[in-house]
């Protein structure tokens, strides 16, 4: 069974930073892509970045393109979200989510199988 256990959410302030981290366990982690999605209060989930199993390609929505980074270390079984220069339109609760199919990447939540229980993130202005 795979399980994923997101952390690193919390307050900051706008024009702050946070990194959420979340951990992988159950499968073997690098033949995987894996996402941060985000679901605002009163909005549906939306992608947020992916990283493909081969650590070679990211993808980015763009209302967080030069602002958020993804990466993952594959000896450790873990994903990162680092999120700089935050802005109150950025709180949201933040999961990461496992690739549904090994070798493939994509950014919608049919691509993914698996997810964690969610992180809160709230920007305050």
């Amino acid at each position: 069974q795979v399980q994923l256990v997101e952390s690193g959410g919390g307050l900051v302030q706008a024009g702050g930073s946070l990194r959420l981290s979340c951990a992988a366990s159950g499968r073997t982690f690098s033949n995987y892509a894996m996402g941060w999605f985000r679901q605002a209060p009163g909005k549906e989930r939306e992608f947020v970045a992916a990283i493909s199993w081969s650590v070679i390609a990211t993808y980015y929505a763009d209302s967080v393109k030069g602002r958020f980074t993804i990466s993952r270390d594959n000896a450790k079984n873990t994903v990162y979200l680092q999120m700089k220069s935050l802005t109150p339109e950025d709180t949201a609760v933040y999961y990461c989510a496992a690739g549904r199919t090994a070798y493939q990447s994509g950014t919608s939540p049919g691509a993914y199988a698996y997810w964690g229980q969610g992180t809160q993130v709230t920007v305050s202005s």
